[in-house]
Formats: structure tokens, sequence, C-alpha cells
């Protein structure tokens, strides 16, 4: 039974690393004690795409005018 909210995972994003950087994820993953890699994974992601997008909200007045 699904958690209310929540739906299932049927997509999948798969992409390359080289060496340093998959030994990078790994060092940081033993670091933190992180098993769920996926989930893991999943929440950088998206907590990485919705600080952008909040920071490039559009706005009525442009920075140079809002600083004046």
């Amino acid at each position: 039974m699904e958690k209310k909210g929540t739906q299932t995972r049927k997509e999948r994003y798969s992409f390359l690393v080289n060496p340093d950087e998959r030994q990078m994820i790994e060092n940081y993953l033993r670091k933190y004690k992180i098993r769920n890699r996926s989930r893991w994974m999943r929440e950088t992601l998206i907590t990485f795409i919705i600080k952008n997008l909040d920071q490039d909200y559009p706005t009525l007045f442009n920075e140079q005018e809002m600083r004046r």
C-alpha cells in the first residue's frame, strides 16, 4: 500500500561519471554513512533544482532597480 501523497517511481535516469568522480561520491557516502544511494542522489538533485528555481524566480523589478 502506497503512502498518501507519494507516487510509484517508474522513470529512470542514468548517467556516467569518471573514476575520480565515482571515488569522490563513494567517499562521501561512506563518510556520512549513506546507504540508500538512490534516495540520496534524488534528494540532492531535486534540492539543487529547487534552490536554483527559487533564485531564478521572476520579479517585478530587475536586480539593478532593486538595489537603488
